[in-house]
């Protein structure tokens, strides 16, 4: 009898690479972090003693029940919330408000309508001071990268929900970040557009000297694009487990059906969904009589 495959178990290659990736320099470092909210109904811990690193060019996906501090991590991270305590590093310094080393994509929209592709893209280096016409070359070669220097007159308006998060990763990207923070960036797309996507960020990664830290609902979205797997508790926000993908790269989305793939969303699923939490839920009828009669019923 042939023994099933482990979530731990890792061929050769991917060895090889975890080997690699860990002795890339730490370029985001959290440490004993935590965050607490007040409320009506008292003290609220969204996050307890967060602790970890991120290597020079990894992808990290952070995964968690709805509740448990994902995006409180990720806004902590981009200097948009203060820890109550603990301290978050990136290349060494402390973060202490947004940065120019960290760009963040958002689920929802964030362009600005008013602008066309191109100068949405262009916006963060000329706030910067940069030169006009470096900034204007620099924003086409940022737009050829994600597949949208035919679209760079284009409005938001006039583009698909895939092309206006890649006109947004584009944007992030003319700043010159570290680390792109992304919130959820596909969660709004259809399946297809999310898939398709899912393909354009790891070309994107590969040719871009960027560290990806995203967060996401979806285990298979996590399993195919990241290195690691961060996976919180629920309330509070604790780390359970950080997770090394098993799944060789290079991607594609047939690796779905892969032993190592299946096995890798076996186990997330039962840290994530354990089977002792599930419960029916309860269908209460409406209050209303029957609105029509047509001689037999649906069910």
């Amino acid at each position: 009898m042939i023994a099933s495959l482990s979530y731990k178990d890792q061929c050769e290659a991917v060895k090889a690479r975890f080997d690699k990736l860990k002795q890339r320099p730490k370029l985001l470092e959290i440490s004993g972090l935590s965050k607490r909210f007040d409320s009506k109904a008292g003290e609220v811990i969204a996050l307890q003693d967060i602790s970890l690193t991120v290597h020079r060019r990894e992808f990290m996906c952070v995964l968690g029940q709805s509740g448990c501090g994902k995006s409180t991590l990720i806004r902590i991270i981009a200097g948009l919330e203060t820890p109550t305590s603990g301290q978050v590093l990136v290349d060494g310094k402390p973060v202490i408000g947004p940065g120019r080393d960290r760009g963040m994509v958002f689920q929802s929209y964030t362009l600005f309508p008013w602008l066309t592709v191109k100068q949405n893209v262009m916006f963060g280096p000329r706030m910067a001071g940069k030169n006009s016409t470096t900034n204007e070359g620099e924003a086409r070669q940022w737009l050829a990268l994600v597949g949208l220097d035919k679209f760079e007159d284009s409005y938001p308006h006039q583009l698909s929900g895939g092309m206006k998060q890649r006109a947004a990763i584009a944007r992030a990207l003319a700043n010159g970040p570290r680390i792109l923070l992304m919130d959820e960036p596909f969660g709004a797309l259809d399946p297809q557009t999310r898939q398709q996507m899912q393909a354009y960020l790891l070309q994107i990664w590969k040719n871009v000297d960027i560290t990806v830290f995203f967060i996401t609902h979806d285990l298979d979205e996590a399993i195919f694009l990241s290195d690691r797997i961060l996976v919180l508790d629920p309330r509070p926000g604790r780390v359970r487990e950080i997770l090394e993908v098993p799944v060789p790269r290079t991607r594609d989305h047939e690796q779905l059906r892969s032993p190592e793939f299946l096995a890798t969303k076996a186990h997330l699923e039962t840290i994530i969904h354990p089977e002792d939490s599930h419960e029916k839920p309860s269908f209460d009828k409406l209050p209303m009589g029957r609105m029509t009669d047509v001689g037999d019923d649906v069910e």
